[in-house]
């Protein structure tokens, strides 16, 4: 966002900690029409418009007014004009199955609505956040809304989001072979990618892309005086054309052109 911008960041409550990352409330003012990039962050969000709603410029098609967010691939332009007024619920990799029963990957690239999930809670959620301008407030209903819809681990689920950890912290740290991943979660690559899917919201392979993404988009904020050689071999790209290459398939832009429209900064790391 461009215009007159306010960013909030509340952390969870201890219990949802594990699941969720934060709530990001933003705050625009003006009557100019902005249109805006976005790229790829690795998680999924919940999504409130409680001011003008965003334009999907690729489908000229408004936003729902609350939604579920599914994992991208990559870039989309945004188009507003107004003020916009939104609440985001940030889920942490493999946060959104213990509120959700869904199946993660089926909202990949798509926003599901309260309707589409038949969810009547989230739906009157969406109808309370709409009719409420204090902040705090709308916290509290979130969280009240997350603490009811949490569902309590099996065996079996319990110990496939300890393995997904294990998998999604080495991937944090640069490893990104399949094999060694599902070896790492005790699991064979079929049941890993399986499992990954439906929990993440998206391949293996393909997170692993985009969290050497956000990875290079944080060392980039951290250090700037950084070549783009040095960035590649610090992220793992294969060269220097292997970066470009990827950060124009994610960002649309070179990592030159990228980072003179916008600060590097990381979702996913910040």
């Amino acid at each position: 966002m461009k215009k007159d911008e306010t960013c909030i960041f509340v952390q969870p409550t201890a219990s949802l900690k594990p699941f969720v990352k934060h709530y990001w409330l933003l705050k625009t003012a003006g009557n100019e029409a902005e249109v805006v990039r976005t790229v790829p962050k690795g998680m999924m969000s919940l999504v409130f418009h409680r001011g003008c709603r965003l334009l999907s410029v690729r489908e000229n098609q408004f936003h729902p007014r609350a939604f579920l967010c599914g994992q991208e691939k990559s870039f989309a332009d945004l188009k507003y004009q107004g003020s916009v007024n939104m609440i985001f619920v940030v889920f942490r990799p493999a946060g959104v199955k213990v509120f959700f029963p869904i199946p993660a990957d089926r909202s990949a690239g798509v926003r599901l609505t309260a309707g589409d999930m038949q969810n009547k809670e989230l739906l009157q959620l969406e109808s309370d956040i709409a009719n409420t301008e204090d902040d705090s407030l709308c916290i509290h209903l979130i969280e009240r809304f997350l603490l009811k819809q949490l569902r309590p681990f099996g065996s079996y689920s319990q110990q496939n989001h300890n393995r997904l950890q294990t998998a999604i912290g080495m991937i944090n740290s640069g490893v990104t072979r399949i094999a060694r991943l599902a070896g790492a979660a005790c699991l064979s690559t079929r049941q890993f990618n399986r499992i990954f899917c439906e929990n993440v919201g998206t391949h293996p392979k393909e997170f692993s892309r985009i969290v050497r993404f956000q990875r290079a988009l944080n060392i980039l904020e951290k250090s700037k005086n950084l070549n783009l050689t040095q960035i590649t071999c610090e992220c793992g790209y294969y060269d220097q054309s292997h970066m470009i290459k990827e950060f124009r398939a994610i960002s649309g832009y070179k990592p030159t052109e990228y980072l003179a429209i916008c600060p590097p900064h990381s979702d996913y790391f910040g």
